[in-house]
């Protein structure tokens, strides 16, 4: 399986981070095309002590737990329009938006886009591939809710990033995963069903 994850400035850098190691784990995952913002770096800088500069493959499989050589996650830039997420004629399963900025949310809804993120985005909703958003913020107002809608109409699953307790995590990463792994699901990826809801005996 080819999927596309890209990741924008909204705080919850460790939803990206989480995503891409449970992906690569999942051992059905053969290649995952990232696409990170400028402003996603800074963020991912200031949460996770992240010291990651676009391109640099080392620093992101070490970010990742990856052997240094893996090829696993291939690196494009925010600014090539001609990588293969740009193409509806590369196949792919799909694409998750994690965690997706307010700005990137409106501008992949009004379909005007001007990077590769938006043009990845818009191109796996008109093959008509799975678009996984991972909204990050609180609280919404009208003209968010409106984007999520117009692209929940469009085909895109809205995920948001609404931690769950039922599975009464004790860990930060426990919390995440709950979240990852519902990312996970979209797609059919295998992962340890460690948060599934458990049948209760009334």
């Amino acid at each position: 399986m080819e999927l596309t994850v890209a990741v924008t400035g909204a705080s919850g850098s460790i939803y990206a981070q989480r995503t891409l190691v449970q992906l690569a784990a999942s051992g059905e995952v053969e290649r995952v095309n990232l696409i990170t913002s400028q402003s996603a770096l800074v963020v991912a800088r200031v949460e996770l002590g992240a010291a990651l500069r676009e391109g640099d493959a080392g620093a992101l499989n070490e970010w990742l737990g990856l052997p240094a050589d893996s090829k696993l996650v291939r690196w494009h830039r925010l600014d090539n329009m001609a990588a293969v997420p740009a193409s509806g004629s590369h196949p792919q399963a799909g694409m998750i938006v994690v965690p997706c900025s307010m700005g990137t949310l409106g501008a992949i809804a009004s379909g005007a886009g001007t990077n590769l993120i938006h043009r990845a985005a818009d191109v796996t909703l008109k093959e008509g591939r799975r678009l996984v958003v991972v909204p990050r913020e609180s609280p919404y107002n009208a003209i968010h809710l409106e984007n999520m809608l117009r692209l929940s109409r469009a085909g895109a699953r809205i995920l948001p990033a609404s931690p769950a307790f039922y599975h009464r995590p004790q860990t930060i990463t426990e919390m995440v995963d709950h979240l990852v792994f519902r990312i996970l699901d979209q797609f059919n990826v295998p992962h340890t069903r460690a948060t599934a809801w458990k049948e209760e005996t009334p």
